[in-house]
């Protein structure tokens, strides 16, 4: 099992200027057990991002443990996959480059490339466009690439951090459900950041709201909407009263952060 283990996490940087300590993240503790799609939600400055880097091993916690599986989390490793809000691609390289370029840096077989490579492009509704420029294609469509390029490398958990932020809105509902399918297809464990309620509600079996000064959990929900989303329009769970209560709660709630925030600027 690869289950992530976050303990007593904290995150401290100190103000360039005024060497004033600062606290992004203060006691952040929860399991996150392999297969389950997590949506964190919360104020900017909140410390979402700071929380996924530390996660995917860009930056160091100040303290605390972070476990994936049976290993500590120490720097940034291949059972760990990314997708950026802008993709991170390489807009010169064709789809199939981009998508086939961990596995390429590691020296992985070329047939066996070549075949999960299209494999996975046909997965995200981009077969046939293996050979086409990377920036002929629409937003929508690159970050198809992202999540394919992801993919393909087989992570154990796969972290997204504004996936879909850039996106129109019709573009981005067709890859909620897309991400959705992906998850039930793939089984993987995956944690998405968003600045979106809808999103956040639509995407997550469990959805965390963070506090800022300093960055925390605030309030956990356990939500039906992700597993509804693969049967059913997200526009009708949209409709649901249920949907719409836990929205408002959650926007109030954010509402009051914002307002607290600029009280203290």
């Amino acid at each position: 099992m690869t289950d992530l283990i976050c303990k007593d996490l904290c995150m401290t940087f100190r103000n360039a200027t005024t060497g004033a300590k600062v606290e992004a993240l203060k006691d952040i503790n929860f399991e996150l057990k392999e297969g389950e799609i997590l949506t964190v939600l919360g104020p900017s400055g909140c410390g979402k991002t700071t929380l996924l880097n530390m996660i995917a091993g860009f930056i160091t916690p100040t303290s605390g443990d972070l476990i994936l599986g049976d290993k500590q989390i120490e720097g940034p490793g291949a059972e760990r996959g990314m997708v950026f809000q802008q993709g991170a691609l390489f807009e010169w390289l064709t789809v199939a480059r981009n998508v086939d370029f961990g596995l390429r840096m590691r020296g992985a077989n070329q047939a066996e490339t070549s075949e999960k490579v299209e494999g996975w492009l046909d997965t995200v509704g981009l077969q046939g466009f293996g050979n086409t420029p990377t920036y002929q294609l629409s937003g929508g469509m690159q970050q198809r690439v992202a999540l394919a390029r992801c993919l393909v490398n087989d992570p154990a958990l796969i972290l997204m951090d504004e996936p879909l932020g850039a996106l129109d809105a019709l573009t981005r509902e067709k890859m909620q459900s897309l991400i959705l399918e992906l998850w039930k297809k793939t089984g993987k464990t995956i944690i998405v950041i968003t600045h979106s309620v809808e999103e956040a509600l639509l995407l997550g079996e469990r959805l965390f709201v963070m506090a800022p000064r300093p960055g925390r959990i605030h309030r956990e929900y356990r939500l039906p909407f992700a597993e509804m989303g693969l049967t059913q329009s997200l526009r009708a769970i949209k409709q649901e009263d249920e949907f719409s209560k836990i929205r408002e709660e959650i926007l109030t709630m954010i509402w009051d952060m914002e307002e607290e925030i600029m009280g203290n600027v």
